[in-house]
């Protein structure tokens, strides 16, 4: 059988932001899920200073994917080079690169190069997903100046004495939510393979979200999980959260010690800049944005916090009073 030809595509954007902002966004890659819209969740395999193994998932067309991407780091000269074992195109590997290149003080030439042999031409194809990546990143690296206000981090935790296994089992197990949470009226689950779901949950009312706790309580907000039960860990991305949020993503981590367990639920979300006002009202500004949602976000998850505590510590109570009992 003939080789097929091999495709290449180079498209550059101009960008305005600095080239080593550019660099630093494509360099810190953990941090992707919650500044590109399509990654779910990306993690780091191994690194030595330079080069990278990373998995990373992507939810596109209402599908979750998965790739590994081997990558080097060149700092000095503002460019990541990567080889990527891409499912889209089955037993080809796509090779490119991405470089900045200073276009004035403030302004970067972005170019990303990428081949693949048997990639699909069309709407579809390889240069579609070059135009597309490019897209997102100018979006991201253009609000440069005002990620210290619009980027937020915290985490909520829980001290648990109970088994870790039936806390997991409470996160894990949405479609059983409208029957244990009394602020949930129905819930849709999608699992195309173990452990990676796509979460609808219906809501009477603002108290729990679709991935583990936080949301502002509208009908049908969507999420998308990834669930390493080994691991004791469920990492969620909303896929179109409300305003005034433009991305918020997170994980549920549950982590063990000798007497017992605490659950932590860590969010990261990027605050949008026009929705502010129409979210928040006239003259609100992103230092009320971030103590609203931090207020918002953080009590919803101590709420499914509790449940989850209640769950996994009830078993345990009764078991102990049982014992109590036989010895009377």
């Amino acid at each position: 059988m003939p080789s097929q030809p091999v495709r290449s595509v180079r498209r550059t954007v101009r960008v305005a932001a600095p080239a080593h902002v550019v660099y630093g966004m494509l360099a810190d890659a953990p941090r992707w899920p919650v500044l590109l819209p399509s990654y779910v969740h990306v993690e780091r395999m191994d690194f030595d200073g330079a080069r990278e193994t990373l998995l990373a998932w992507e939810f596109q067309d209402g599908r979750v994917r998965s790739s590994r991407l081997r990558r080097t780091l060149r700092p000095q000269a503002h460019r990541v080079d990567f080889e990527q074992d891409d499912p889209a195109w089955p037993g080809d590997t796509v090779a490119g690169s991405w470089s900045a290149e200073p276009d004035g003080a403030e302004r970067s030439l972005v170019t990303l190069w990428q081949q693949t042999p048997n990639a699909p031409a069309g709407p579809d194809g390889l240069d579609a997903d070059t135009a597309g990546r490019l897209a997102r990143l100018r979006e991201a690296a253009e609000r440069w100046d005002r990620l210290d206000e619009l980027l937020l981090a915290f985490e909520e935790r829980m001290r648990v004495e109970g088994p870790a296994e039936l806390v997991y089992d409470f996160l894990y197990r949405v479609e059983d939510w409208p029957e244990l949470l009394p602020h949930v009226d129905g819930s849709s689950v999608r699992e195309d393979r173990p452990g990676t779901q796509v979460v609808v949950l219906d809501t009477a009312a603002a108290g729990a979200g679709p991935a583990a706790g936080p949301d502002d309580g509208a009908a049908g907000s969507e999420t998308v999980r990834l669930c390493f039960p080994h691991a004791g860990r469920i990492v969620f991305k909303e896929t179109a959260p409300p305003a005034p949020l433009t991305a918020h993503s997170g994980e549920w981590s549950l982590v063990p010690d000798e007497s017992g367990l605490t659950v932590v639920c860590a969010h990261r979300v990027l605050l949008g800049e026009e929705p502010l006002e129409a979210a928040l009202g006239a003259g609100a500004l992103p230092v009320d944005a971030r103590r609203q949602v931090r207020e918002r976000l953080g009590r919803e998850s101590r709420q499914t916090l509790c449940l989850a505590k209640w769950h996994a510590e009830s078993p345990v109570r009764r078991l102990r009073q049982g014992r109590g009992g036989s010895r009377r």
